[in-house]
């Protein structure tokens, strides 16, 4: 993990690799940012002009590097872009922070140190320089390089990333900056911890093996931990879990992680898919879609992270996390399209299609979840394609059984970065379920297929609980070339939202 330092040095004295400064878009050309005062110095007062001639714009996301000028101590200054100049008054929007950040912490993987003097109004603004340089600095390199790793880019092996991220500006005395350096580090972390899951290979990353590191990570931060294995799990009547799980020679496993504080006044739990790897089973996916199926765990990978990251925090609310594991594949002991399976809850599910599986796996873990009453359950998904389709690549979809919560976690998600759109549970869906042989399909009418799978899965929320479901299907895996501080393969999301939600539940603030 990249070492966050909050330094009190000015941008001309410190010694780094390369010195990070924001650059706005303004109307007729490019406009430094507040905190690169002494560098703009540096180039006798055009800088703005020198980047002007190279093109930069100053548009979000954009890079220039730039040879440093005498009068600065490292050799190298990296302009990014921070998009447009904020109206008089205004600071810079949080994201943007988070997101140049972000970019900039990418352009320097291979350098030890980098000093980012970018506009820090306020601790909010820590947070969000802070999280997006820690995000941004990561590489999943664990099956890159072999021998070579250790050379960090030479010969042939990969390039690490930035190595320490020095924030200019901020007060480490300041109580509120401390604080927010101290909770960036934290969340980010959490994060990253995430996407290495959900890069891991799914020959490496079974049941059982996720199961190992939630239990390890967990009882080092001290989360307790229960585990269900296979002979557990028929013998407690899991059949949704089992029915997905028994194709695969890699048994299911379900896994309960519980933060308690001993002044909490609520309880949080949160329900994770976590398809190890999904290859539909017997309703084999086409050619083109098992390549990045690996990812089908990154629901349980958020409710992990995000459960760590509460009991590292010392939130005041009880937390519980149950991962939903299993590896859905096709065998001559794997479910079959028209078998019906006897759910936890006791409830019949005619299996309509086998690739369907992440809902019936859900399903048992948000019946036992409920089982404890907690004030509040989230489960999260990377659950259908229709939600894809829906709201594109980067937006997940929020669906609840309380419109106040529906809005307050849409809420949350906005103001940690994250994209996210409330969706409805129209009612006439549901008899789309309805089947002849079981109490419930698995399947309904193709089109809002991301809202008849919400409806499947309220089916087994207890009676009275407030639910919501975030069907990540979009955001959790991203294919395209990075971006702020989005890699290429797992992002993570929905961890930061989880997180939130948990600080807000634990002060009384979900407004």
């Amino acid at each position: 993990m990249t070492a966050l330092t909050l330094s009190t040095a000015g941008a001309a004295t410190l010694r780094a690799d390369a010195l990070v400064v924001g650059v706005a878009k303004g109307p007729k050309g490019p406009v430094v940012a507040a905190g690169a005062e002494a560098v703009d110095k540096a180039y006798d007062g055009r800088l703005a002009a020198v980047l002007d001639a190279l093109g930069a714009s100053g548009a979000e996301g954009e890079t220039t590097k730039l040879p440093a000028p005498d009068g600065l101590k490292v050799p190298v200054v990296l302009a990014v872009g921070l998009g447009p100049v904020p109206e008089k008054d205004e600071s810079y929007d949080e994201e943007a922070l988070r997101r140049a950040a972000g970019a900039a912490a990418r352009a320097l993987h291979g350098s030890k140190k980098a000093a980012f003097a970018l506009p820090l109004d306020d601790a909010s603004a820590v947070t969000a320089v802070a999280e997006g340089a820690l995000l941004g600095a990561y590489a999943f390199t664990a099956y890159q390089g072999g021998e070579k790793k250790a050379s960090a880019g030479k010969n042939g092996g990969p390039k690490q990333p930035l190595a320490e991220v020095a924030l200019l500006g901020a007060k480490p005395r300041d109580k509120d900056h401390k604080a927010a350096a101290e909770r960036a580090t934290v969340v980010a972390t959490e994060v990253n911890v995430a996407r290495d899951l959900i890069n891991t290979p799914p020959n490496d990353l079974t049941p059982e093996a996720f199961a190992a590191v939630a239990s390890a990570t967990a009882k080092e931060n001290g989360v307790k931990v229960q585990i269900l294995d296979e002979k557990a799990l028929v013998k407690g009547g899991y059949g949704g879990i089992m029915g997905v799980g028994k194709g695969s020679e890699n048994p299911p496993r379900l896994v309960k992680l519980s933060y308690t504080h001993a002044k909490a006044e609520k309880t949080l739990a949160f329900v994770g898919k976590g398809i190890t790897y999904d290859s539909g089973g017997i309703s084999l996916k086409p050619a083109g879609h098992n390549e990045t199926m690996k990812c089908d765990m990154a629901g349980a990978a958020a409710v992990f992270a995000a459960v760590i990251a509460a009991a590292k925090l010392g939130l005041q609310v009880n937390v519980t996390g149950w991962l939903a594991l299993a590896e859905n594949m096709p065998s001559g002991s794997a479910t079959k399209p028209g078998d019906v399976l006897r759910m936890y809850s006791g409830k019949t599910v005619e299996v309509l299609n086998t690739d369907a599986e992440g809902r019936l796996v859900l399903g048992d873990a948000l019946t036992k979840a409920s089982e404890e009453n907690p004030d509040a359950i989230v489960d999260v998904a990377t659950l259908t394609g229709a939600m894809v389709l829906a709201l594109g690549d980067r937006t997940f979809g929020i669906m609840a059984n309380d419109d106040a919560f529906r809005t307050a976690i849409h809420e949350i998600a906005e103001e940690v970065g994250e994209a996210s759109w409330p969706m409805p549970l129209p009612e006439d869906l549901r008899k789309t379920m309805d089947s002849p042989t079981a109490d419930i399909a698995n399947m309904g009418v193709r089109m809002g297929g991301g809202l008849v799978a919400g409806l499947f899965l309220q089916e087994f929320v207890g009676e009275g609980i407030t639910w919501a479901h975030l069907d990540i299907a979009g955001p959790a895996f991203h294919e395209g070339a990075p971006y702020g501080y989005t890699p290429k393969g797992g992002t993570g999301s929905a961890v930061r939202t989880l997180v939130r939600l948990a600080e807000r539940t634990a002060t009384g603030d979900l407004g």
